[in-house]
C-alpha cells in the first residue's frame, strides 16, 4: 500500500472567523461545509485540496508550515508587506530563490501558523518589486543555518 497524495492540511486557529477571513482574502480560499465535530472547525477549499481550521488556544509551532502555490506572486508579496505579515527578521523574513529557480516567501496567519507562498520561476518576476531575493542552496551557509534552526525547532 502507498499513499497517493494529500487531501488536506489541518491547523489550529485561536479565532476561527479571523482565520477564515485571512485565508479567503489573501488566498481566495472558499469556505465549504464541515461535518459536526465535538469542537469548532471551519473548512476551506484551495484548488483540489482543503485547509481545515480547528479551534485551538495553543501556540502555533515556530517552523512547522505548509506551502501554497499562487497565481500572482508579486501581488501576494505586496499584500503580505502591506498587511505586515512578513516576519521582521530571521530566516523566515526573506524571499528565497531555490536552486531550481522557484521562489518562496513566508507569512504568518492570525494564529501564528507559518505559510510558505510559492512561485515556480524567478525569471518571470519584476525584481524591482522585492526588497531582496536571496539565493539559497544546499551548499550555502544560509541553508546550513536554516537546517540547523529547523532541527532545533523540531
Amino acid at each position: 500500500m502507498r499513499a497517493t497524495g494529500f487531501t488536506h492540511v489541518s491547523v489550529g486557529a485561536r479565532d476561527l472567523e479571523e482565520s477564515v477571513r485571512f485565508y479567503a482574502e489573501l488566498f481566495g480560499m472558499e469556505e465549504i461545509p464541515a461535518p459536526d465535530f465535538p469542537f469548532p472547525v471551519r473548512w476551506l477549499r484551495v484548488g483540489d485540496l482543503q485547509l481545515h481550521l480547528f479551534q485551538s488556544e495553543g501556540p502555533a509551532p515556530a517552523s512547522q508550515h505548509f506551502g501554497l502555490d499562487v497565481d500572482d506572486f508579486e501581488a501576494a508579496y505586496r499584500r503580505a508587506k502591506e498587511l505586515g505579515l512578513v516576519e521582521g527578521s530571521g530566516y523566515f523574513s526573506n524571499v528565497y530563490e531555490l536552486p531550481d529557480g522557484a521562489v518562496q516567501l513566508y507569512v504568518r496567519d492570525p494564529s501564528g501558523n507559518l505559510v510558505e507562498i510559492n512561485w515556480p520561476d524567478v525569471t518571470t518576476l519584476d525584481r524591482s518589486i522585492f526588497d531582496d531575493i536571496k539565493k539559497v542552496g544546499a551548499e550555502t551557509e544560509e541553508a546550513s543555518r536554516a537546517m540547523l534552526y529547523l532541527r532545533w525547532q523540531g
